[in-house]
């Protein structure tokens, strides 16, 4: 029902539209071309009036030539330019770029230039860890568990905690 009616709105708005544009018309022409009066003139002015509507009929078709050959020529330039863009898009590839490895002496030389001397060796300046050390302190702290919890079990096992935890205190 409400398609029905917005289909039949836009009917009645077109038919509308196009009754304005014939008078917008009829009113042009009216203004541009008055009507000619022709009664009660001689032949000879009749076919000085045809003359002069026909020369002026040759200047209006000559310059609708005119404008028709540059509309072409430049839709031809249009065309042209545009194949030269796709040609040049298809000649120049652009390469895949590689991974360059660049040491960090040789950033901060080519950042600060040849005359500054600065050199940074990361690898100096990061602390050792010996691995000895850490493999002892694994195997210490790994141990039976199960003789752990069988001493601390029961009563006796609390209070060799409850003396452990008082005992350094004192």
């Amino acid at each position: 029902m409400l398609k029905s009616l917005m289909v039949a709105k836009a009917k009645e708005d077109l038919e509308q539209e196009m009754v304005e544009k014939e008078e917008q018309k009829a009113k042009y022409l009216e203004e541009k071309a008055p009507p000619i009066q022709t009664l009660g003139m001689s032949l000879e002015q009749l076919q000085t009036l045809c003359e002069e509507l026909h020369a002026k009929i040759d200047v209006v078709d000559e310059e609708c030539y005119d404008i028709e050959a540059k509309v072409l020529h430049n839709t031809r330039e249009i065309k042209d330019l545009n194949i030269k863009v796709l040609d040049l898009r298809g000649k120049f590839k652009r390469p895949s770029l590689r991974r360059v490895r660049v040491s960090a002496d040789a950033i901060l030389c080519s950042l600060l230039g040849s005359k500054h001397k600065v050199s940074m060796d990361l690898r100096a300046n990061l602390k050792s860890v010996k691995k000895e050390d850490t493999e002892k302190e694994k195997t210490v702290e790994v141990s039976d568990w199960r003789k752990n919890v069988e001493a601390m079990s029961g009563m006796e096992g609390r209070k060799k905690m409850f003396d452990a935890a008082k005992g350094p205190n004192q």
